[in-house]
């Protein structure tokens, strides 16, 4: 039987997440497994911000983690024993039980993936929920339109890295991001493909959007919420749309956030605020990927990783993403191989 170490919950946080509040535990896990599962080994998992709702004990759209039982969450990995014959041994699969190094699944659970289309990590980035939410929000939630100017908060972020390419190849003029500090902002400029970078961490946020976007922005993708937000009513064009995709800057808050207080000027506009769950978009997948594929092999989806070894570093590489040490999608790559 392998052992098999996890990530659990070991408190609940206070605010800013503590490395106290994880715990690394060893299994077993069987070496032979019954019919209609199978036995995988993890080789990616990913981190990310929605987890630390995930952490508070109250309701959500998805359920709290339990103290004393593994994390889970996207991951990759190899089928080490196998059940099935849908799903054979040494298939590269993804699934929803990340946070360790062994998992025992029903082979229904998991959707086997190509490693000759991307490597087995893009799928947990530009093929993955984040790829897709970048999709789904541009193109569902707040539509791009030929010539559009369009704004991304969290800019080199994991789906905002891929949000402002997807923008431009949907039409749009002229395409803005948010990020923080020099290094963030200019590879927003010379990887990503934006037209212009902000860097919030210099203030003035109204006035430099107001700079990068003097007619104002028809799309705004939110992945941060507060002043970004209020920042990017106060700019939207008539008939603008924004998707409220993430919030990232209230996560860690221990009391209310207060709101935006210009909301009126988004009525005055006929703009449509719109919220958008990832989980509700999951029918876009086959197109994304048939898309994002083809983007990948031809260069105009250009896509980071910022990679963590170790499963005993997936809590430090977590605490990371939400202080926003991550350029793309931040991954905990756990075979420890590069070439994988």
């Amino acid at each position: 039987m392998p052992a098999s170490r996890e990530i659990r919950l070991a408190a609940r946080p206070v605010g800013q997440p503590v490395p106290t509040d994880f715990e690394l535990v060893t299994t077993q896990v069987p070496d032979s497994v019954a019919e209609g599962q199978i036995l995988v080994r993890n080789t990616w998992i990913s981190v990310d911000p929605y987890m630390r709702g995930r952490m508070d004990d109250v309701p959500s759209y998805i359920p709290p983690f339990e103290l004393g039982a593994a994390l889970d969450g996207s991951a990759v990995g190899e089928v080490v024993a196998s059940g099935s014959a849908d799903v054979p041994v040494g298939a590269t699969v993804s699934h929803f039980a990340g946070w360790r190094e062994y998992v025992v699944l029903d082979a229904a659970a998991v959707t086997v993936v190509d490693t000759a289309l991307a490597p087995a990590s893009a799928y947990l980035g530009p093929l993955g929920t984040t790829g897709l939410t970048a999709y789904a929000a541009l193109t569902r939630i707040a539509p791009v339109k030929e010539g559009d100017v369009v704004f991304v908060s969290a800019a080199a972020g994991a789906v905002g890295s891929v949000a402002g390419q997807v923008a431009r190849a949907l039409g749009a003029s002229r395409v803005i991001g948010s990020a923080g500090g020099p290094a963030k902002t200019k590879k927003l400029l010379d990887t990503f493909g934006y037209d212009a970078a902000i860097d919030y961490r210099q203030g003035g946020l109204p006035e430099q959007l107001a700079q990068a976007a003097p007619d104002g922005v028809d799309v705004y993708l939110d992945n941060v919420g507060g002043d970004h937000l209020q920042a990017a009513i106060g700019a939207l064009r008539p008939q603008g749309r924004v998707a409220l995709v993430g919030a990232i800057s209230t996560y860690n808050a221990t009391t209310p956030a207060p709101g935006p207080d210009n909301l009126f000027h988004a009525a005055k506009q006929e703009a449509t605020l719109r919220g958008m769950l990832v989980t509700s978009h999951l029918d876009l997948f086959p197109e994304w990927i048939a898309k994002a594929a083809g983007m990948l092999a031809d260069g105009t989806l250009r896509t980071e990783e910022t990679v963590v070894d170790g499963i005993e570093r997936a809590p430090e590489a977590f605490l990371g993403v939400l202080r926003g040490a991550n350029t793309g999608k931040m991954l905990v790559r756990l075979d420890g191989d590069p070439t994988k």
